[in-house]
């Protein structure tokens, strides 16, 4: 699972923020590709979120696949009418408490539920294979917080175009590989903003 690059800031958007990669985002998809190039891939998802799909193109390119939209990956925000990206929340100490607050007084059930819907239906399609979902923070805390046992709740913060490995059986079994991987940011300190 992948989270996108780093988006522009949209506020007071009707319908739903849906903001499009920064310059500096586009870069971090772009070395997230090349540093997965040599990766085997059976398929790939993406969320139909703009971040998301602008993030999932260069790896596409890359490995010569089309990812499947699937909306059961979108972050739990969609229909929010603001995105801040969070390293400007955290900046204001005032914006951080109130989205901590809400954050915590959110219910995760249903999205939880949406999600992994989604999750499994790509691993029973997808047995004995390899697969990429270019997604958001929220749906990989889901995902990780399932596997190790947790309450649906961000416990962490995917850094921008981390790769988090799952191991995904049929069955029903679930471990986690690893978690917020940036290998990519390696000599790019420019790339890692958190």
């Amino acid at each position: 699972m992948i989270r996108h690059g780093r988006p522009e800031r949209l506020e007071g958007v009707e319908g739903g923020a849906d903001p499009n990669l920064t310059e500096i985002g586009q870069q971090q998809a772009s070395a997230m590709a090349n540093w997965l190039t040599g990766e085997h891939l059976d398929a790939m998802y993406v969320s139909p979120m703009a971040r998301a799909r602008q993030t999932s193109a260069p790896l596409e390119e890359a490995l010569g696949l089309t990812a499947t939209v699937d909306e059961r990956v979108r972050e739990y925000d969609h229909t929010h009418a603001s995105y801040i990206p969070i390293e400007e929340l955290r900046a204001d100490k005032k914006k951080w408490k109130a989205f901590v607050a809400a954050e915590e007084g959110a219910t995760r059930e249903d999205f939880g539920r949406t999600v992994m819907e989604g999750i499994d239906e790509i691993v029973t399609r997808h047995r004995g294979q390899r697969v990429a979902v270019v997604c958001h923070g929220g749906v990989i805390n889901i995902v990780a917080a399932r596997i190790l046992g947790l309450s649906d709740r961000m416990f962490f913060n995917p850094d921008y175009t981390s790769v988090n490995r799952f191991m995904c059986a049929s069955s029903g079994e679930r471990s986690v590989l690893s978690l917020n991987d940036t290998g990519h940011f390696w000599g790019r300190p420019e790339l890692k903003l958190s």
